[in-house]
């Protein structure tokens, strides 16, 4: 029997596939239910909120109102302010280090590594106390930047890259100093557009998170300024609207929306620049 038709001896058979089935359909059923009651509620009127009639009317006043009880519009700026700021850094600082771990040689190089492979084990929310008091130090709370600095550098960007960088063939190096090019424009002109796949997969992680980032925010802000949206949405939720569910699900939406469009439009990408990235 030649290569290309035996069979996966791992392959799932039988009982196994239909079991293994059976559990991906219930936990996409499970993953789906919220956002399908959000839809619900948010596109009926409050007294279909929790009863499932064919034919309950059709409203857009829920997503009205919710824009008009907050400042939803001060809200999605400055999300789009932050997540950008923090990606533009990130792929800039992220993009020398990994260079420079993975080409160059300089005492302590293993060590720094090493560093940065610990900050990945280390959570975000266990450093919180001592980024409050930096920002305080420099007087930086209550604005965009206070959020943004404590992510400009991401260990998990440093690593990803290095790793892509170093599957680049050496010689492409050679061959750009023959040709006269500084050790920058080799990084720009042949690291960077080989990596391009990767800084694709990267964004996207990167603003997800940062879009949907509460905790951090939420404790070094205070006014409606530097609010970003998941900050915003919980006060929203609280007051006065939060028994309204109806407009609750409606700002729910209004605010997921991007990133669930943006999924829709481009998991396949997604999906194949991580594939492409060669995680190893």
């Amino acid at each position: 029997m030649s290569a290309q038709t035996r069979p996966d001896p791992y392959a799932p058979k039988g009982l196994a596939r239909t079991l293994e089935a059976t559990g991906a359909g219930l936990l996409a059923v499970l993953w789906i239910s919220p956002l399908v009651f959000a839809f619900w509620a948010a596109f009926h009127p409050p007294e279909f909120t929790t009863r499932f009639a064919l034919m309950a009317p059709l409203t857009l006043d829920n997503f009205t109102r919710a824009w008009g009880a907050a400042p939803f519009a001060r809200y999605f700026l400055n999300t789009f302010i932050l997540v950008t700021m923090i990606f533009a850094c990130q792929a800039v600082l992220c993009t020398l280090a990994a260079y420079a771990f993975a080409r160059f040689e300089f005492p302590g190089k293993s060590f720094a590594f090493a560093l940065v492979l610990v900050q990945l084990m280390i959570m975000p929310d266990v450093l919180i106390v001592e980024n409050y008091r930096t920002m305080g130090m420099l007087g930086a709370v209550d604005s965009l930047p206070g959020i943004a600095l404590p992510y400009v550098a991401s260990a998990f960007g440093v690593f990803l890259l290095r790793q892509t960088f170093l599957t680049v063939p050496r010689e492409l190096d050679d061959a750009a100093r023959v040709e006269g090019a500084s050790a920058f424009q080799i990084l720009m002109k042949i690291y960077v557009p080989l990596a391009r796949p990767v800084y694709i997969a990267y964004g996207l992680v990167s603003i997800s998170y940062h879009w949907n980032n509460f905790l951090w925010p939420l404790i070094v802000t205070n006014s409606v300024e530097a609010r970003p949206l998941t900050v915003g949405l919980q006060i929203f939720s609280s007051g006065d609207q939060g028994v309204d569910w109806s407009i609750i699900c409606a700002a729910t939406l209004m605010t997921s929306a991007p990133l669930l469009i943006g999924f829709l439009l481009f998991q396949r990408q997604f999906v194949q620049s991580f594939m492409r990235a060669g995680i190893r």
